[in-house]
């Protein structure tokens, strides 16, 4: 036992003193270090996802209502909804029945009558459009332990007037705690697995994309020395103690530096770029024994990646030390293959499992997608190094002989460009994906901004809508909108009322109007798009009934005026009202919140992936320009550099690019015909393929400016 540790001590020590001395080793101690990073942020990502998961649900519960019958009642309690800008803002309307009424989480006591509570976020983005003063007097902040997240909008309003006894929609209160409802930023929380799966298809793929090339840059004086070990006896532990000696200084570094982010959100509330979403640091801190056990699980997850990488084939038969020219081995074709099926399969499975089993195969196929790349680039060399046999070419014959020997120098070359393309067609095609409604919405704004809006309320006699009229900005029409269902076999329809001199305003006729022009104006064409068969009718008196098939339109003269018209509506003492642009609930809905974290993850992805070709790139440059210098001496032509380049390094990977651009153009349709949502960028993509061909005709001009260079003070070595 004794001998087995000195040995493997021993062997850790020469790991050691290879990684540095070894040729490449400053660029491999680098790229491992940023492999061991970008690896372990995202598990530490994984960890505070989970973790702020848990927090907003505590958090959540705290501040529930516990329903309890009316003779056990302290406070009735009812909820609304409203906007920031496009941001959605959650109301609660209380109104305490004792002096000892109970509160929720993060409110010490219940304000006057009339009075409002509001989150420090719905405070800072709110302030511009009066949010102080649109439900009430300004009584204070909620506290953080009222609040799912730092970021989230609520506002607590004690409402002045008691509620009518006969309006079933306010819920009586004995106490809280009792359960999160849907309230806030709880009232769209998707599960867990939604992050998850999107941080680690985005991000998470290419942070293991960069360990594998990271763990292969200098892989030649690496594999003989493995084949040195083998022909001396060692076994497969004694050169996975060495591999591990060589990476452990910088992989334990990169993860421990990958620990300052964390311990900064730990401390402080951390806003995550353009989500707007502010990071509970409490929910962070929490997390603390999970994260060190995370950032262990990672570190090995990169050594055994290193081990994994570097393996010699033996037959059995001979202890000779090979050359590592073997082909790409068939069980990543497998994979690939496997990750295929699995996003051909997806279509059949049930409704609710096609995401995942479609982004399971995603993962796969484009982790092993430059395997099958290489594999043909390998049968590509053989037929170059033939072609430049029989025509004489050297730099053909010789760039088709290394392409063929070397596969994995254009799976590391191209792995990097292909999860890019990749990548970058997922974010615009899931970017794409608002949906119908969200996309007429966000084109009524663009057309006619904020000039229609809709007031839904539970009932407003013929004094409240005229002092609501006298409160609204100057020039402002006011009408009802009416929803008819006469029942089959008639369709619903829609009755817009207003006062002639209101309907002329908008290019409407009235009943004496019999040769006016149809309708004209912008904002009609928009009431006819939302609801469909409209007729417009004139009425000498506006009021709602309570029965939930009106609702009031407020059309102003020019844009702007929306908070103008909310305060104006809050005014009315009546919580069940809500006011919004005409298709506004659509645009504050969280499908036009995901692009943002969709360009979170992805722009995150692309840097570990900007990082990973740089390495692969820089570990090629110095391979190439120390294999291709004596041919210098032996063609006397400096030529042959860019010709042997072109032909082993560009012209595989203009091949990668095209299989790999044809791949995702497939791709990319197969998965809107999935979902049914969304589109194609055809000009994304083909800016994605273009850069890619601009970055395979750089790497081939670098690597034989990098050989000319190396040529002008090259001197035979004994190696």
């Amino acid at each position: 036992m004794r001998t087995r540790m000195r040995t493997a001590g021993t062997l850790i020590r020469i790991g050691l003193a290879a990684g540095r001395s070894s040729p490449g080793d400053r660029l491999r101690r680098w790229g491992l270090f940023g492999a061991s990073l970008a690896v372990a942020f995202v598990v530490l990502a994984t960890v505070a996802t989970l973790a702020t998961y848990d927090g907003r649900e505590t958090r959540a519960d705290a501040r529930g209502p516990v329903i309890t019958g009316s003779e056990h009642a302290a406070l009735l309690y009812r909820e609304g909804a409203d906007s920031i800008g496009t941001r959605p803002v959650s109301v609660v309307f209380v109104h305490p029945l004792t002096s000892k009424a109970p509160v929720p989480a993060g409110v010490t006591d219940w304000p006057e009558p009339g009075g409002v509570l509001l989150s420090p976020e719905l405070l800072r983005t709110g302030d511009a459009e009066g949010i102080r003063t649109r439900y009430g007097s300004f009584a204070g902040t909620i506290t953080a332990d009222g609040l799912v997240t730092p970021s989230e909008r609520i506002a607590y309003v004690r409402v002045a007037d008691t509620p009518p006894a006969s309006d079933h929609r306010w819920l009586p209160v004995a106490a809280f705690g009792g359960g999160g409802g849907a309230t806030g930023e709880m009232a769209d929380q998707a599960p867990v697995t939604s992050p998850l799966t999107a941080l680690w298809a985005l991000a998470g793929l290419p942070a293991l994309s960069l360990a594998v090339i990271s763990a292969r840059v200098g892989s030649r004086s690496r594999d003989r020395r493995s084949s040195l070990l083998q022909a001396l006896g060692g076994t497969s532990r004694h050169r996975m103690m060495v591999n591990i000696g060589e990476a452990a200084f910088p992989v334990a570094l990169g993860t421990l530096v990958a620990f300052l982010p964390y311990a900064v959100a730990s401390l402080r509330d951390i806003r995550l770029g353009p989500t707007g979403y502010i990071l509970d640091h409490r929910d962070v801190r929490d997390a603390w024994p999970m994260a060190a056990g995370a950032g262990v699980v990672s570190l090995l997850a990169v050594v055994a990646i290193v081990v994994a990488t570097h393996r010699v084939h033996r037959d059995g038969r001979s202890t000779r030390p090979t050359s590592f020219t073997s082909s790409v081995p068939a069980w990543r074709l497998l994979v690939c293959g496997v990750g295929v099926a699995l996003v051909l399969c997806s279509q059949y499975v049930p409704r609710k499992a096609q995401l995942v089993v479609f982004t399971s195969g995603t993962v796969v196929m484009w982790a092993f997608l430059s395997s099958v790349v290489a594999l043909a680039t390998r049968h590509l060399g053989a037929w170059l190094a033939e072609s430049g046999r029989r025509r004489g070419h050297a730099g053909r014959l010789i760039g088709g002989r290394w392409t063929h020997a070397h596969p994995g120098v254009i799976v590391r070359l191209a792995l990097a460009m292909v999860i890019g393309i990749g990548i970058v067609a997922q974010m615009q095609v899931w970017t794409s994906r608002l949906g119908e409604h969200s996309k007429a919405a966000v084109a009524t704004h663009q057309r006619i901004k904020d000039t229609v809006i809709e007031l839904t309320t539970s009932g407003m006699t013929s004094a409240q809508t005229e002092r609501f009229r006298s409160s609204l900005p100057a020039g402002s029409l006011l009408l009802t909108r009416t929803m008819h269902d006469p029942g089959p076999p008639r369709d619903p329809w829609v009755s817009i009322e207003g006062s002639c001199q209101d309907l002329r305003a908008l290019h409407v006729a009235c009943a004496a109007d019999t040769n006016r022009p149809a309708a004209k104006s912008a904002q009609v064409d928009e009431l006819r798009r939302w609801y469909g068969d409209v007729k417009f009718i004139q009425a000498s008196r506006i009021t709602v009934k309570p029965d939930g098939m009106q609702s009031l339109l407020v059309v102003t003269p020019e844009p702007g005026h929306l908070a103008a018209v909310k305060k104006a509506a809050y005014t009315l003492s009546n919580p069940s009202v809500q006011v919004t642009e005409l298709g506004g609930t659509w645009l504050g809905s969280s499908r036009t919140r995901l692009p943002n974290w969709i360009q979170l993850f992805g722009v995150t992805g692309l840097l570990f992936l900007l990082v990973a070709g740089a390495v692969s790139a820089a570990a090629e440059f110095v391979r190439i320009r120390h294999a291709l210098a004596p041919l210098a001496v032996l063609t006397g032509r400096r030529r042959v550099f860019r010709s042997v380049s072109s032909w082993h390094l560009t012209f595989p990977l203009l091949i990668a690019t095209v299989m790999t651009g044809a791949v995702t153009a497939w791709h990319s349709v197969f998965f809107i015909a999935l979902v049914q949502e969304g589109s194609v960028s055809w000009t994304v993509l083909a800016a994605g393929v273009t850069t890619c061909a601009l970055v395979s005709l750089a790497v081939g001009f670098l690597g034989a400016r990098a050989a000319a260079r190396e040529a002008d003070q090259w001197r035979p070595a004994a190696d």
